[in-house]
């Protein structure tokens, strides 16, 4: 899951999305990272932490790291939440088969980076559970 600062989009999907890949006893490996460094170590926004909490998940103890390519090695697909994360992290792919690894996390979209509004916090927050429960049932 990418977003840009892995404070608000990426660590709600991250944090949704191994708690519900839990409850199905699915052995994924899911993180989430950004792909600008300002927030590297930090834990995610307090409004992305309440929002979460709001649904039942908690994501506090999540940290903040940067998306780099040796992440394609380790990873079969990477979720990013708009277009601009999506030709960031692609400008990192080193081949055409890590490229076809970076999908939109929504199919027809892009997820709203709620960062400069308080009230986007919690519609976020169900769109991505929305999301990460469609993406469960179609690779699972």
């Amino acid at each position: 899951m990418v977003c840009l600062g892995n404070i608000c989009r990426s660590p709600l999907a991250e944090g949704i999305m191994r708690h519900l890949a839990d409850e199905q006893n699915l052995n994924w490996e899911i993180a989430s990272a950004g792909t600008g460094n300002w927030h590297i170590g930090q834990a995610p926004d307090h409004r992305s932490v309440a929002a979460a909490k709001a649904l039942g998940y908690d994501i506090s103890k999540q940290r903040a790291q940067q998306f780099n390519a040796s992440m394609f090695d380790y990873y079969d697909l990477i979720l990013v939440m708009d277009k601009n994360n999506w030709a960031d992290v692609k400008n990192l792919a080193k081949t055409a088969e890590d490229r076809k690894k970076v999908k939109l996390f929504l199919d027809n979209g892009e997820v709203t980076d709620p960062y400069w509004d308080n009230s986007l916090f919690s519609p976020v927050c169900k769109q991505v559970e929305e999301r990460c429960m469609e993406i469960i049932k179609q690779l699972s």
